[in-house]
Parts: C-alpha cells; structure tokens; sequence
C-alpha cells in the first residue's frame, strides 16, 4: 500500500471509533491503548511503527504494519484474523506479526479456517520467536525477546533505539583524522543502544526480572492485575499474573521514566482500583506510574 494511502488513513476527519483507545505522550513517544483483563489487550507506539498485542483492533490501529503478540490468549490475540482481513480489504501490504513460536501453528489453522468462512486471503508474515532473539526492525531499532511466567508460553519484548558514539580512543582526533580512519576501514565508532519501550503481557513476577531492561525503558507497560489487599499471591502467581505487592517490592528498581500499569481485574470497579493504587504507591513512583483505565 502506498504511503499516501496510510498518511489519509491516520488523518480521516471522521475516524472509525470502534474500540476504546486511550491516549497518553510522553517525550517523543506516545502511547496508545486499552487493556482489561480476560477483555481486550492491544497497544500501539505509532513513532515506532508497532504494537503490541491483538486482542482488539482499533480501526485507527490498520495501518500499523508491524507488531508483537505476548501470547496466544483471546484477549491478546482475539483480533488477529480481522486486522489482517482489513489490511487486505484496504489493499495494504501484508503485515507482519511476531509471536511465540510454539503459536505459529495454532495461529496459521486459525487462519485457514477464516480463509474457508470469509473466502478472502489471509496474508500475513507470522514469525516465531523463543526467548533470548533479537528482531532488526530498522537501521535505528532492534527488539530482544525474553521469557515471561503465565500459563501458556509468553514472552516479553524490549524496544531499543541504535546509536553510533565515536569510541574513547578517537575522542582526541579531528574530523578530517577520523575521515581517513574511516576510509581507511578502522572502526572508529561502537554501537551503543538505549532501551525505549518495554512491554510484558500478562505474567508473574518472574517477567518482571527476567531483563534487566525492563526497569531502565523510558517507557515501561506493564501488567497489574491484581490490587485488593489479601488477595493469595500463590493463587495469582499460579495462573501468571501480578499483584500491586509485587510491584511495590521491587519499587526501588524502578528506573522508568513512565510506567503504564495495565491489564487490571474486572472483579474491581476502576475507580476503586485507582484509589488502591494511588494509596499504596510509594512517592518516588506516584508521578511517574500512570494507571490505564
């Protein structure tokens, strides 16, 4: 699909208002989204071209042509199908779409199946990851994979931006100097990557120190499931997810600029949950912890 077409598509006067997204800038970056648990999780970074997650797909999300599936829940991944029939209805490339590998399979029946139902094309580039992968996004990005803890095989991702700094051994040289060590093949510069965005689906607390990243993103977007005070961690970690207390221990390891805590319990009504949250948030977190409801 042309540019054209993808510009017109992110600037329609009337937008298609089909699912909820909320809308949050921070620096250069802005995040937009919506998440509730066992309901729809999908989230999108348009400065980076990506997102996470399918569990619903905001008509305003198409032209987004790359993201990145957490894991193989309906609620992840529910909308998977309908984002690539609406790229191929709208005469758009076909996407591509990363996922754990051990989804791949289930993913492309599923597919098959709505080629039979729909009688229309299903294109898509589905890539399986495992943990410890990097994805080559640009000459500017790369994301690394790692293992998160939830019933089914998930991973989380980390974004990171790519620059090149002239090594110390140069920093005494001019410009024409390190021209002829360029041209001469001498490696002068060393790349250096600065961690952007990081996103965990759903999982334990495991996720949450599985990379060491994670806590140094300028972005972080998170699970929180749970909030209720004496709720059973051993019942919530069981079945892969994450309690406020788990958050509030490791508070001091927090080196975010932004945190996104997301994917909370229908069994609470949001205000309640913001009023929890607001009350047992440490201070030095309070300014920089948004919670997404």
């Amino acid at each position: 699909m042309s540019t054209e077409m993808e510009e017109t598509l992110d600037s329609l006067d009337h937008p298609v208002d089909n699912a909820p997204v909320r809308v949050l800038t921070h620096g250069s970056l802005t995040v937009e989204g919506y998440s509730r648990a066992a309901v729809q999780t999908y989230w999108r970074i348009p400065e980076l071209k990506l997102g996470f997650d399918l569990g619903a797909q905001p008509w305003s999300f198409m032209s987004t042509p790359t993201w990145f599936v957490s894991h193989a829940h309906l609620d992840h991944i529910a909308a998977l199908p309908v984002y690539v029939a609406r790229r191929r209805m709208m005469k758009m490339s076909p996407p591509t779409i990363y996922l754990p590998h051990s989804a791949v399979e289930g993913v492309e029946a599923l597919l098959r199946a709505f080629q039979r139902l729909d009688r229309g094309r299903m294109p898509v580039n589905l890539v399986g990851l495992e943990p410890g992968q990097e994805v080559e996004l640009s000459r500017e990005l790369v994301a690394s994979t790692f293992a998160t803890r939830h019933t089914v095989p998930s991973l989380g991702f980390v974004v990171y931006e790519r620059r090149r700094k002239l090594k110390p051994e140069f920093h005494n040289l001019d410009g024409n100097q390190i021209r002829d060590l360029r041209l001469s093949g001498v490696e002068v510069a060393s790349e250096i990557r600065i961690p952007r965005v990081a996103y965990l689906g759903d999982t334990a607390p495991q996720g949450l120190d599985a990379h060491p990243d994670l806590y140094r993103a300028e972005v972080l977007i998170m699970e929180m499931t749970f909030v209720a005070p004496g709720e059973r961690p051993e019942r919530i970690h069981k079945y892969g997810h994450t309690h406020l207390d788990d958050f509030i221990a490791r508070a001091d390891l927090f080196q975010n600029e932004l945190i996104v805590a997301s994917h909370f319990s229908t069994r609470l009504p949001s205000e309640q949950i913001r009023r929890i949250v607001e009350r047992r948030l440490p201070e030095s977190l309070r300014s920089r912890l948004k919670v997404w409801l």
